[in-house]
């Protein structure tokens, strides 16, 4: 579109051409214009030539009357088009005439609409006017400067615009002389204007700067009208400065909102409403301002630096993050501040606050994640510090005053490369999180070191007292509770000085520190009672092993043989008095040096209570089993109750009674076994009764020789048939073993006899008693053989036979 084409404003119907004008001002460039431009507009009556005049004036294209089809309306509505080599750039709007036959005498509304929006709009306002109506009452002007006036009323605060008046076909009359009447004339229609009280008073000079020219009549004088209306047009340039025609205009809206303020202003005219113009300015800077707002907004959402930067801090700090995005949001400002520098300053001041804590706003979760970023790696760097400085060995409270100090102060300096210039961003609750995540995690190692302390003595205490505590309740005397006091008493002061040092390096007050020593001392007194509690649950085997130890070895710790000679009775006694003071000894913890009357108290209620000799002592002693407690025992001490030893007494006299009734068998059988003579009566009646038999015998030889022969078989069938040895198992087990045995032995004896009377006798009688003694022999050991073949019973002793006699 050439710059002088031009464009309908808004149409005879009142219809504003939103689209048409938006055109307009992209092509001819008006949004960069900010303040630096100019609205001229022309009114008058139909056909005088407004639109020719502006056409010459200012090299616009508007549509001129056709004289030859007659004198009719041309322009309808209002027409915009920009001043051909005009600077600054200036805008000229074309007005439907008025007192045009085709809208009547009674449709005036449309041109009070336009008159109004003309001197709402414009800079420079040109009257056009017949010269011969000057000074004429009912002149044509005259209801058009009444339109002017009345409109300009309804103005709350109207603009300082420019009338120039310019009087068309200029007759001989000297401008000099036309122009005081038309002031004049100007005047009185200002006076007759009814005026709201604010304005009673108010002179025409603060509403208007009125001008006065006068050109001569185009049809006759061609040259000489475009002679003036060339210098008129020099009058244009530089229309806006101080001094120009428009030099002290008030109210300018910037360029790139005139569309849409002219487009307010007609519907706030053609509504009828009257027509404010601050607040309408006010209007026009917040809905531009905010449309400004919105477009720097939705840039600065797509700048690719501002993405870029978005993503990296998702991954993690970044270097330089304040710098960097507190040049892209003053950037985005900057462009703001640019479009919106001509607008009404508190609007743009306001917009532009808003539209930074907009972009605060959205900056603020990027800017709260590097400071996490910030945090979280600045707690992690101080837990490896740490952890390595404890591995070092340094103390610990030095070396989390140190390592917290020093990850503090980093994060303190990331928070300064990340702070944002437009921002006044707090990081102290940052950083305070991060003193509680280092404080907590203080205080969790220390707990947990505290915890492995503890623990490490805890262990070491109860493998130095476990056992040892265990042997001693094992072989239980009468040093065995000062022998574990003493233990205790050694192992619990190495843990005490073990576990206090170690705590040197952590930063205790007194209280806690001496309540963890204590509470060492306790566990160790713990262990010793827990250890004792659980010897004094095996208390009866403990009674039985010592019983059975002491009951079936010797003093040189030898098993028993029972031959008969031991004092079972007295043995038992011993190793029942040993058992009691076991029991005594487990009945009570004693971890203080105190006195008791528990082993007393228990030998005479359970071990010399069987005495026929007991006196009432002892039963009033018995009678004290009777009870839950012990004298002058604390009930926390007590293992085992009175009630608990009397009746574990009991269960273990039960239980070893069996092994003292074998022992006294096995005593009787050992005697029976070494003692086969007869008793004293009975060889002293062999003797008296058997008197002649014996001499019988020794005044017939042969009769000793087949008694020693009988002798020699005897011994033989004892041997070979274990006769000692069957019957230790009872006489009818023997009798019955002996029954089954006694045949073959006989015929194996029978069939040795034989084999050796069948060879030949050719040695010496010294060879035959050689012989007969080796006979013997053999007999003896096929005995032993065949008799141990056939009795499963214990080995038989092998008794010699006296060959001598």
């Amino acid at each position: 579109m050439d710059a002088a084409c031009s464009t309908q404003l808004i149409d005879g119907d009142g219809t504003f051409n939103v689209s048409g004008v938006d055109n307009f001002i992209k092509e001819v460039k008006l949004e960069e214009c900010g303040l630096s431009y100019a609205v001229v507009s022309i009114m008058g009556p139909q056909s005088s030539g407004k639109s020719t005049l502006l056409n010459h004036l200012f090299g616009t294209n508007f549509r001129e009357m056709d004289a030859f089809r007659g004198r009719s309306q041309t322009t309808k509505g209002i027409w915009i088009a920009r001043c051909a080599g005009i600077e600054p750039c200036t805008v000229v709007m074309d007005l439907e005439g008025t007192d045009g036959r085709e809208r009547g005498e009674d449709d005036t509304a449309f041109e009070k609409q336009s008159a109004l929006f003309a001197l709402a709009v414009s800079d420079i306002v040109l009257i056009n006017m017949w010269c011969h109506d000057i000074g004429r009452e009912q002149a044509a002007n005259k209801p058009l400067l009444k339109t002017v006036f009345q409109v300009m009323m309804r103005l709350f605060s109207p603009r300082k615009t420019t009338l120039m008046f310019v009087i068309r076909d200029k007759t001989r009359t000297p401008l000099e002389n036309l122009e005081p009447v038309l002031r004049e004339d100007i005047q009185k229609i200002w006076d007759a204007v009814p005026k709201p009280q604010a304005h009673k008073e108010t002179p025409l000079s603060d509403f208007f700067n009125v001008e006065v020219i006068a050109l001569n009549s185009y049809e006759e004088k061609e040259e000489l009208f475009k002679e003036q209306v060339a210098n008129l047009r020099q009058r244009f340039f530089h229309s806006v400065a101080p001094g120009g025609l428009a030099g002290d205009r008030r109210g300018v809206v910037p360029a790139n909102a005139f569309a849409f303020s002219a487009k307010q202003m007609w519907q706030v005219i053609k509504d009828n409403k009257d027509l404010d113009l601050p607040a309408h300015k006010v209007m026009v800077a917040t809905v531009r301002c905010e449309e400004i707002a919105n477009e720097k907004f939705a840039g600065f959402i797509a700048n690719e630096n501002w993405r870029e930067l978005e993503e990296a801090v998702q991954s993690g700090p970044v270097s330089g993050f304040g710098k960097k995005l507190s040049s892209i949001l003053q950037s985005c400002l900057s462009e703001y501040d640019t479009e919106a520098t001509y607008f009404e300053e508190g609007v743009r001041s306001s917009k532009r606050q808003q539209l930074q804590e907009k972009l605060l706003q959205l900056v603020q979760p990027t800017f709260q994640d590097l400071l996490g970023h910030l945090r979280s790696g600045a707690l992690e760097n101080f837990k490896d510090a740490f952890e390595k400085a404890l591995n070092a060995g340094e103390g610990f409270s030095s070396s989390a005053d140190v390592c917290a100090q020093s990850c503090v102060s980093k994060f303190d300096k990331g928070c300064e490369e990340a702070v944002i210039e437009q921002a006044n961003w707090d990081t102290c609750k940052t950083r305070e999180k991060l003193q509680r995540d280092i404080e907590a995690h203080i205080s969790s190692v220390r707990t947990a070191k505290l915890s492995e302390l503890t623990t490490l003595y805890e262990s070491k205490l109860n493998a130095a007292l476990s056992g040892p505590v265990e042997a001693l309740l094992d072989g239980a005397n009468d040093e065995t509770w000062p022998a574990i006091r003493n233990l205790l008493k050694r192992e619990g002061e190495l843990a005490v000085y073990g576990l206090s040092d170690a705590l040197s390096g952590f930063d205790m007050d007194d209280e806690t520190r001496n309540k963890m020593l204590t509470d060492l001392e306790s566990y160790a007194r713990g262990v010793v009672e827990t250890k004792a509690k659980e010897e004094a649950g095996r208390a009866l085997m403990r009674m039985k092993d010592r019983f059975t130890t002491i009951f079936s070895h010797d003093s040189d710790s030898m098993p028993r043989i029972w031959s008969g000679k031991e004092d079972i009775r007295a043995i038992t006694k011993m190793a029942r008095s040993a058992s009691l003071k076991l029991l005594s000894v487990m009945a009570v913890i004693r971890l203080e040096d105190e006195l008791d009357n528990i082993e007393k108290t228990l030998t005479l209620a359970l071990v010399n209570s069987t005495s026929n000799s007991a006196t009432s002592k002892s039963i009033s002693t018995i009678d004290s089993l009777a009870s839950s407690t012990w004298e002058q025992v604390a009930p926390e001490k007590t293992l085992i109750t009175p009630v608990q030893c009397k009746s574990l007494w009991r269960q273990f006299k039960n239980e070893t009674e069996y092994t003292v009734t074998q022992a006294i068998s096995a005593q009787e059988a050992n005697r029976r076994n070494n003692n086969w003579l007869p008793p004293p009566w009975a060889i002293l009646a062999l003797v008296v009764l058997g008197f002649n038999e014996f001499m019988t015998l020794l005044r017939n030889p042969l009769w000793l020789g087949v008694l020693f022969v009988g002798y020699l078989v005897s011994k033989a069938l004892w041997v070979q048939l274990n006769i000692s040895g069957e019957f230790q198992h009872g006489a009818l087990p023997g009798l019955l073993s002996l029954s089954t045995k006694f045949l073959p032995t006989v015929m194996n004896l029978l069939k040795k006899l034989a084999e050796e009377g069948q060879a030949p006798s050719t040695n010496t009688n010294q060879s035959s008693m050689n012989s007969s003694a080796s006979a013997q022999s053999d007999v003896t050991t096929n005995g032993e053989s065949s008799s141990s073949s056939s009795s499963g019973s214990s080995p038989a002793k092998s008794v010699p036979i006296d060959t001598s006699s």
